[in-house]
Formats: structure tokens, C-alpha cells, sequence
């Protein structure tokens, strides 16, 4: 189990800090829950049902295949249904949604992009949005917990945690609910390696690394965020964290990687400048901002 519950808690132990994304970064968990749990629970809350298979195609793309993958479950929601309302194929089919004002003020506001934030919030104001919000989002807890089991870490990852634990403090940094965390890393026998497991009621990715990190006394070139999503990327670059990168579709080439050659360079100080660089680049590469559906709609001469 892990020793710390809060960020505040986390003290160093060692020369070095490593910070590990979850969810299609260490287990490859984000097809099942994204494709199973996540777009059904979509779909029926927002009577999304008429342009059901415009509505996966965003979700999927929002969560998946672009540069918001590894977004919070709450500002995704916002940008998947802007996304839908600015799809015509969907919009014909006389879907309505919602004025969203409600979600967006809470997903921009300083609260934790939590369920128990959510309900804090709805106990405030009583809005009718916000309690469809949460509704869809316990709806998709109890599908994930009903549905996503013995899904393994990927190969390579358990012997990197070994490696890194020996001379570094370990911390999951996520955005997925502490409960589902903790819950996988105890049934696959690795809740034992990280300090703390840090889910989306601790805030998000960016403080997590921030309160942990700062004042600690560790050296720039000793940290490292390891993720799979640009916004495990940008959090780190806005903690002042080197990033490692476990690329979408490429999983298991990276976490090879990771153990044969990024630990040993992180370890002796070499991981930053060009190599660091050159695995960003590689990258960014895989995740597109622009949607395939408007993709080909430019790319389609009119007749």
C-alpha cells in the first residue's frame, strides 16, 4: 500500500522523482473503459442515441486518438459534445444538447475535476446539468468496476518499477478516480512500489507534480513524468519535469525502451536535451488535433 494519501503528506526519500500516468500508460486499460464503459454511459445520458455512431466516432476520437487523450472525464465531456454539435452528419440526425455554460464554469473553476467536487457544487446551486453530469459519471464508475478486470500492466512495466524504486520516489499522477486506481494497482500485486497514488480528488496533473516536487531539493534533471497523453506532457513541462513518453499504439516498444536504455540515461543524468527531444517529437506525431471526418471533408473536391 502506499504511504502518503495527500500531496502535502509526500516528503523525498531519494535523489530522484518519478511520476507515472495509469491508465493506458501502465495498464492497457483505455480501449475497454473508453469503447465499454465510457461511450454507452455517452450516448444514454445525453439521449445521443439518433446519431449514436457519430457520437462514438467523437468519443473515441476525443479519448483515443488525439491530442485531449488522457483528458479528465469532465473537460473531455464539454469537448466531446462541442465536437459532436460541430459534426453535420450528427446535427442532422436532430440531436439537442444542452447549454453547457453550468460544466464549463466547473471544469474551468480551481475545484478538483471530481465527482465529490461535482457534488459540492450541485449541493451550492442545485443545477440540472450538473446533476446529469454526475449521473453519467457514477453511471460510468459502475460500468468500469462491473466490467474492467484482470487487465494486466503492459510487459516491461513491473520490472521498470523495480528499477525506479531502488533509486527514486515513485508517484502515480492521474486523472481517474482514486477508488478505480487503487483498485487496480492492489489487484495486479504493484500498489507496493509508488509513495502515493495521486487520482482526480488530489486536483489535477499539473499540482500534483508541483506540490510534490517543490521545495523538495530535487534537481531538475532527476525528475521525470512518464505518460501516454499530451496532458501528462504539458503538466510536467509546467512543473519543471522531464517527460517520457509511452506511445499511444506503441506500448510495449516503449516500455522496452524505457527499461533498456531512458532509465539508465534518467539514472546518469543524460535523458535530457536531444534524447528527451527526440521522443517528444516522436510523440506528437501520433496524436492529431483535427478530427478524420473533417479531415476528409477537406480533402473531398466539390463536384
Amino acid at each position: 500500500m502506499p504511504i502518503y494519501d495527500t500531496l502535502e503528506q509526500f516528503q523525498r526519500k531519494h535523489d530522484f522523482f518519478v511520476a507515472l500516468d495509469s491508465d493506458g500508460c501502465v495498464f492497457d486499460s483505455m480501449e475497454i473503459k473508453h469503447k465499454e464503459c465510457f461511450t454507452p454511459a455517452f450516448i444514454k445520458a445525453w439521449e445521443l442515441q439518433a446519431a449514436a455512431k457519430y457520437a462514438r466516432q467523437v468519443w473515441e476520437f476525443a479519448n483515443l486518438y488525439s491530442v485531449d487523450r488522457g483528458m479528465n472525464r469532465f473537460p473531455v465531456l464539454v469537448k466531446a459534445l462541442d465536437l459532436l454539435m460541430d459534426y453535420p452528419e450528427a446535427a442532422r440526425r436532430g440531436i439537442q444538447v444542452p447549454d453547457l455554460r453550468p460544466l464549463r464554469d466547473f471544469v474551468n473553476s480551481d475545484r478538483p475535476p471530481s465527482n465529490a467536487s461535482l457534488a459540492e457544487l450541485i449541493k451550492e446551486t442545485g443545477d440540472p446539468l450538473l446533476k446529469r453530469t454526475m449521473e453519467w459519471s457514477l453511471a460510468v464508475n459502475a460500468s468500469i468496476g462491473d466490467l474492467v478486470k484482470g487487465v494486466p500492466p503492459f510487459p516491461k512495466v513491473v520490472e521498470c518499477l523495480e528499477r525506479v524504486t531502488a533509486k527514486a520516489d515513485l508517484a502515480v499522477v492521474s486523472g481517474t478516480p482514486g477508488e478505480a486506481l487503487r483498485r487496480e494497482w492492489d489487484e495486479h500485486g504493484i500498489d507496493h512500489y509508488p509513495l502515493i497514488i495521486a487520482g482526480q480528488e488530489l486536483g489535477k496533473k499539473t499540482e500534483h507534480l508541483r506540490v510534490m516536487t517543490g521545495g523538495k531539493g530535487y534537481e531538475p534533471r532527476r525528475m521525470l513524468m512518464i505518460g501516454d497523453a499530451p496532458g501528462d506532457f504539458n503538466a510536467a513541462r509546467a512543473a519543471g519535469v522531464m517527460f517520457y513518453p509511452v506511445n499511444p499504439g506503441h506500448e510495449e516498444d516503449s516500455w522496452q525502451r524505457l527499461h533498456d536504455e531512458a532509465l539508465d540515461r534518467f539514472f546518469a543524468g543524460t535523458y535530457g536535451g536531444e534524447y528527451e527531444a527526440a521522443r517528444v517529437a516522436e510523440f506528437e506525431k501520433l496524436l492529431p488535433v483535427t478530427p478524420p471526418w473533417k479531415e476528409a471533408r477537406a480533402v473531398t473536391p466539390r463536384p
